[in-house]
């Protein structure tokens, strides 16, 4: 079948249109990723007994960081980043947080027999308390803060499909520095709530050397804050900026969002020079 549009077409044809680019887009990269996928015999085994797919995208990031002895992952769902991190990283503790029920179940049953996995079922954020939860029609696109259209039209299957009533607290009050054995690694990935997860990390924020969190360059989640404030507030606690990964496009070649790298060192080596 040809897809194309011509003169005159009208507004149906236009958005008819604009549903196949993107619906295609999604096809490539779930192909791209189960490819990915295949080349990791570990990682495939998951996916076949338990459903989860590893997120491969992460190898060459994490593959830069060996030696990272603790990962703090933050928007856990069911262990996606978790699993790469414990292939990558097979000698690292992973510390899961993941708010949602259903997610959370799953995390758990993934890593039963891992001793090197502790999942917490909780927000973070900046202060402990019930909070609300808009769930998504795909689960890992959940938020704290309320889904627009845009994310929905970016991404289909993402709009707000229920709510659910989680749990937020400080990282602090579930982890000690004693948990955090150096070099550490905090991974953020919580769907527009990246500014109120960090601040409610504040108090442990010295005890990690790495900071990977994915960021949005357009609103996404109603009240967000965008990839230049994450990179302003980190810089002015001592993170700079190291890297920008798996950077998505929308059919305009206009960047959404990435997964942002910063280090400790990094920002130790910029004040030095300066």
């Amino acid at each position: 079948m040809k897809w194309g549009l011509h003169f005159g077409a009208d507004i149906s044809q236009v958005e008819k249109f604009r549903k196949v680019s993107i619906t295609r887009m999604q096809i490539h990269s779930r192909f791209k990723k189960l490819f990915k996928l295949v080349q990791h015999q570990e990682l495939l085994t998951a996916l076949w007994k338990w459903g989860v797919a590893a997120g491969v995208e992460h190898i060459p990031l994490l593959e830069s960081l060996r030696g990272c002895a603790t990962v703090v992952d933050l928007g856990a769902n069911r262990g996606q980043f978790a699993l790469v991190a414990r292939y990558v990283l097979p000698e690292a503790h992973v510390f899961a947080f993941e708010p949602l029920d259903r997610p959370a179940d799953k995390c758990r049953l993934v890593f039963r027999d891992d001793p090197m996995v502790y999942v917490h079922q909780s927000a973070i954020g900046p202060v402990s308390c019930k909070a609300e939860i808009h769930v998504s029609g795909r689960d890992d696109s959940s938020s704290l803060l309320p889904i627009t259209s845009r994310q929905n039209e970016l991404f289909p299957g993402t709009a707000e499909a229920g709510l659910e009533s989680i749990s937020v607290s400080r990282l602090g009050d579930l982890l000690g520095g004693s948990d955090l054995l150096a070099p550490a690694l905090l991974k953020i990935d919580v769907q527009g709530f990246e500014l109120s997860a960090l601040e409610g990390c504040e108090d442990l924020l010295g005890y990690f050397r790495w900071i990977y969190v994915e960021c949005s360059f357009v609103e996404l989640y109603a009240g967000q804050a965008l990839a230049s404030e994450v990179i302003d507030w980190l810089r002015k606690r001592g993170f700079g900026l190291m890297g920008v990964h798996n950077v998505a496009y929308d059919k305009s070649g206009r960047s959404i969002q990435a997964d942002f790298l910063f280090s400790a060192d990094l920002q130790t080596l910029s004040d030095d020079a300066a």
